[in-house]
């Protein structure tokens, strides 16, 4: 158990007010986790004085919210790495940050060095950045959601870190496909690598491609049950959902050689399926979707190890909470 966690400690988890995307899902259900392990938790919106800040995706998990945390130590506030600057408004309550992703962590920071560090990325491709504020290594705790953030983490000389991934919502796992509603559709996330994505679309009149955009959840599962080929070639900055999404839904998945995608661990994908993306492998990625339509049912098999652990981590992330905050050992 995290050194720093007391029998009486509270847990305070911050999350973006009334957003929904995988990181407050995420913020929610280890507050979920926390609050089912016997433990004081409640989530804490930014900014504060939203008039609704629990999105209508979470009212399931049922977790009370606060407008303040107070200022004490035996309060513990668990921020994602997006939200950091709350951290300076307190002196005395314990500090945990979750790595959710590392790039995402660039991308926020205020002013001038967040414009910068957005600017090597979406304009030159370089995850090389030039910016990070060493004030977080004053966090009492850092907790890693994948493998990169946790090479990430000792690359910036922060050794006090501890594995939490996360897991699928069980709900989603419910949902079934088979292979004979599959069709030849490449589906593929707009805000991921648009402009790499943009030049295999024109170099491949044949395929067609569907943006995943405008849609709700519903339509999303419709649209991964249908296609035989999901593509990502953004920056994989932590362990995305969208691609575990597609492959528990039965696609093959293709991605980019970059973030959390370098580590199988992470992005357990065969190496035949992840791609540098350069123009020089264009006709690559493209013969490889054509491989996929025309011989499915053979490379669809190469993902059933990637389905079974996706399959397990909520077992895993259960594992993770009761050793990191209830001192459980693992095989618990």
């Amino acid at each position: 158990m995290l050194e720093l966690i007391k029998s009486d400690t509270v847990f305070y988890v911050v999350a973006p007010a009334n957003a929904a995307t995988g990181g407050p899902e995420l913020l929610h259900q280890l507050a979920s986790k926390l609050r089912k392990a016997g433990k004081r938790v409640y989530m804490f919106y930014t900014p504060s004085d939203h008039p609704e800040p629990v999105h209508e995706n979470y009212r399931q998990y049922g977790i009370d919210f606060v407008r303040s945390v107070p200022d004490e130590s035996d309060n513990l506030l668990i921020v994602p790495e997006v939200e950091t600057k709350i951290l300076e408004r307190y002196q005395r309550v314990k500090k945990v940050i979750w790595w959710l992703s590392v790039d995402n962590y660039f991308r926020n920071l205020p002013g001038l060095k967040g414009k910068i560090n957005r600017f090597f990325l979406k304009k030159m491709g370089s995850q090389k950045y030039l910016f990070f504020n060493e004030n977080v290594k004053n966090a009492d705790s850092h907790l890693a959601q994948s493998r990169y953030a946790m090479d990430f983490l000792k690359e910036k000389g922060i050794n006090k870190s501890d594995y939490l991934s996360d897991y699928l919502h069980h709900s989603f796992l419910s949902e079934g496909s088979s292979l004979n509603d599959k069709k030849n559709i490449v589906a593929y996330n707009p805000k991921k690598g648009v402009n790499f994505t943009r030049k295999l679309v024109d170099a491949a009149p044949h395929i067609e491609f569907v943006a995943i955009e405008n849609m709700s959840r519903e339509q999303v599962v419709d649209l991964l049950r249908s296609a035989k080929v999901y593509i990502d070639f953004g920056f994989h900055p932590g362990k995305d959902r969208i691609p575990r999404e597609a492959a528990f839904l039965g696609c093959c998945v293709i991605v980019s050689k970059r973030g959390s995608a370098c580590y199988y661990d992470d992005v357990p994908v065969p190496s035949e399926f992840k791609f540098t993306d350069s123009t020089k492998n264009i006709s690559r990625i493209i013969s490889k979707i054509d491989e996929c339509f025309f011989d499915f049912e053979r490379n669809h098999d190469k993902f059933n190890d990637y389905r079974s652990a996706i399959k397990d981590q909520e077992i895993d992330f259960d594992r993770q909470v009761n050793r990191l905050f209830v001192g459980k050992p693992d095989n618990v």
